[in-house]
């Protein structure tokens, strides 16, 4: 049965990823009131990015020192004052540092799922991290909708001053969330760990042909689902005439796209069917989203497109992940998990901007187009491999 412990913990998730999410519809809007373009919209969305992957390990060390508690409790505190800060920035070059900042304190991920190890035997593992990834879900669902609801005409930057402190008052919530209920399973260490040693791990990952495929998978993967979360409100706006109410009503498909395949379809899919065929299926069914968009062309379409590129995501991304830890050997588990976490948020920083430019110089549908192709170029061909590899390995 899974510890009790565990559900104070999704309610803070829940409570911060909503805050994080609420800020996403927004962004193609508010942009361009600094007089920003779709590479620096997109800026916008990979400065959380860059900041947390900073984050992740440092907090992730940090709250073996401290606590798991302690470190949830001041890093909610400081993205609750980071969105007071971001609500009212005059300028965009000091909008993107705070959203450095904002994502900074945002990696917490790795304390999250550090909480949940603590407690939760293994046999019990798989399913607290379902519970995880249906918070987290149910978080990105609900999130737009209110930065949608609250946001006003979109003809100035008061306009978009509601959400955005409502963003800040849930990081606030879960920050008194984590202070009065929360409790750490195990006693602080009194050290952090060490850091992982990125260099052995790549040289092994190199000579691994499953984790090697794993990571080419994820990083051309991530990169594509990332870019098209970064313009997608651009290309709405200028195709359908969407405000931020409507996109973040939109973003309702891609938050319960997400809980359904975790709640319900991943772990039988997997049994049945494999890690690899589940993989290659998530891929493909991301590369379609992102091809037909610009093909049909319509509003509702584009919502259940959306939602389809979550499925995909879902299907591929936290299969690939699990398979990548059962893979790496105890020895090897922190190098490895480490480069696999910091190669996936170098893809979600570079790629953005490089798809914004291709939005402004190349055309609002090529974005859809190269990541379509990226995805079917690049990873389906390693994924059909995995699904070889990992059938023989079973075998």
């Amino acid at each position: 049965m899974i510890d009790r412990r565990m559900f104070p913990l999704m309610f803070a998730v829940f409570i911060n990823i909503a805050g994080f999410s609420l800020i996403l519809p927004l962004l193609p809007f508010y942009g361009p009131l600094f007089g920003a373009g779709a590479f620096e919209v997109a800026l916008l969305f990979a400065a959380y990015s860059l900041g947390n992957v900073f984050g992740e390990i440092y907090w992730g060390r940090q709250s073996d020192r401290w606590g798991r508690r302690a470190v949830l409790v001041f890093t909610t505190t400081g993205a609750a004052l980071t969105y007071v800060a971001f609500a009212f920035a005059p300028v965009l070059w000091l909008a993107i540092a705070i959203r450095i900042v904002n994502g900074f304190f945002g990696g917490t991920l790795s304390v999250a799922q550090g909480f949940l190890a603590d407690a939760s035997p293994p046999e019990q593992r798989a399913k607290a991290m379902g519970l995880f990834g249906s918070a987290f879900s149910l978080g990105f669902a609900f999130g737009p909708v209110i930065g949608g609801v609250f946001a006003g005409a979109g003809t100035s930057l008061a306009d978009f001053r509601s959400p955005i402190l409502i963003a800040a008052g849930l990081s606030a919530i879960a920050a008194i969330w984590s202070l009065v209920v929360l409790r750490d399973v195990n006693p602080p260490a009194g050290k952090a760990r060490p850091l992982p040693k990125y260099s052995e791990g790549f040289a092994y990952v190199l000579t691994s042909p499953l984790l090697f495929r794993l990571f080419v998978i994820s990083f051309f993967g991530i990169a594509a689902f990332a870019s098209s979360e970064a313009v997608y409100g651009l290309w709405s706006e200028a195709n359908f005439g969407w405000t931020a109410r409507d996109l973040g009503f939109a973003f309702i498909a891609i938050g319960l796209g997400g809980l359904v395949v975790q709640l319900f379809l991943l772990h039988p899919l997997v049994v049945r069917f494999g890690e690899g065929r589940v993989i290659t299926a998530g891929l493909l069914v991301i590369a379609a989203s992102m091809l037909l968009q610009p093909i049909l062309r319509d509003p509702y379409v584009a919502v259940a497109l959306m939602g389809m590129l979550m499925v995909g995501h879902s299907l591929a991304f936290p299969t690939a992940g699990a398979l990548t830890s059962r893979t790496a050997p105890v020895e090897r588990q922190g190098s490895v998990m480490g480069l696999i976490m910091a190669s996936n948020a170098f893809s979600r920083i570079v790629a953005p901007p490089a798809f914004g430019l291709i939005y402004e110089k190349a055309g609002h549908d090529v974005p859809w187009l190269a990541g379509a192709a990226m995805i079917v170029l690049f990873a389906v061909p390693f994924a059909i491999q995995l699904a070889g590899l990992t059938k023989r390995r079973a075998a």
